[in-house]
């Protein structure tokens, strides 16, 4: 979950097309105007354009309401839509396209891929079943097979939804179902992800793994009902029946916070309230227990109590139990 989303929050929000008042145009191989079904349809070359908005397509057709005011434009047969603002560019490819001119949404269906671009390189891409902007709301939702990748950032999720403000400044963005984040060698599961663009704090609920992989090669891999990444302070929070594997280390616990040494990787694990930590035969519990990678080490105190395994395996002539005693 390290730096988890910090460079696509400030692009992904923009994937949607935004859609305000004013002209539509609509150029075409031919039109007609259906009155039963209160529609105009435009057939070969369909060129639209809205403000900023450009829609290319074979297929179209426009509905009416009953003042004969503009409704809904369908684009059919795989349009593709753009938008283009100074040196950024976004682009929407779907099976189906719609746009509503009375509450101004824009919706995309079937295989739909939104691309967000500095210049000529891509900087973010959307996949999903299906991807809706409420230009009103400021709220963008992908459904169905969600990914998103950014450079070496990858996400997965059933549903993702990104709030704006007014301004188009991130609110916050959620991955809902399934969802699965992942960096080069670093990856994070849970039911669902939660960013606040506020506080700048990630949180995982459900189900939360993560797996962080150490400057020695070695994984560190954190299971729990929640985790949270404080993106200001780089530490890890974890709660609900905390396991963490290192090497030949387990522990266990209710709380955790770690926190990362001076490259920024986590080193200092901080277990409060009654936890353990098992190496081999050998379990301590305590109150408290602090426990590093480098120099990979542990510390505990308050109530502890140490269990060793087996350590009476052995045979005896004098002792019918084979364990250890005083020889009475």
């Amino acid at each position: 979950m390290k730096k988890i989303f910090l460079a696509i929050l400030i692009t992904i929000f923009t994937a949607g097309l935004f859609v305000q008042a004013s002209d539509l145009v609509i150029e075409s191989k031919s039109q007609s105007y259906e009155e039963k079904e209160n529609k105009l349809k435009f057939e070969g070359d369909v060129k639209v354009s809205v403000d900023d908005l450009r829609v290319v397509g074979d297929k179209a057709d426009v509905t009416m309401d009953k003042n004969q005011k503009l409704d809904t434009a369908t684009f059919y047969d795989k349009p593709y839509a753009y938008e283009v603002k100074k040196n950024k560019k976004r682009e929407v490819k779907a099976n189906i396209l719609k746009l509503s001119l009375i509450t101004k949404v824009v919706k995309a269906q079937g295989d739909t891929q939104s691309i967000v671009f500095d210049g000529k390189t891509p900087v973010v891409v959307i996949n999903a079943d299906e991807q809706e902007y409420d230009t009103k709301s400021g709220i963008m939702t992908a459904t169905g097979a969600v990914t998103i990748l950014y450079k070496d950032l990858e996400t997965f999720s059933n549903k993702a939804k990104v709030r704006t403000d007014k301004s188009g400044d991130l609110k916050d963005i959620e991955l809902v179902g399934n969802a699965r984040i992942k960096q080069q060698s670093n990856d994070s599961y849970a039911d669902k992800f939660y960013y606040d663009a506020n506080t700048k704090v990630l949180t995982a609920v459900g189900n939360t793994t993560s797996n962080a992989m150490m400057e020695d090669g070695t994984k560190l891999v954190l299971k729990s009902n929640r985790q949270e990444y404080i993106q200001d302070k780089n530490v890890f929070n974890a709660s609900g029946s905390v396991r963490v594997w290192y090497q030949d280390y387990y522990a266990a616990g209710p709380k955790i916070a770690i926190y990362p040494n001076k490259e920024g990787k986590p080193n200092e694990v901080y277990f409060v309230g009654r936890s353990s930590i098992t190496q081999g035969v050998r379990t301590i519990y305590a109150d408290r227990i602090k426990m590093t990678m480098n120099p990979k080490d542990f510390h505990a105190d308050g109530n502890t109590r140490t269990v060793i395994k087996n350590i009476g395996s052995g045979s005896s002539n004098d002792s019918n139990d084979g364990g250890i005693g005083l020889g009475l």
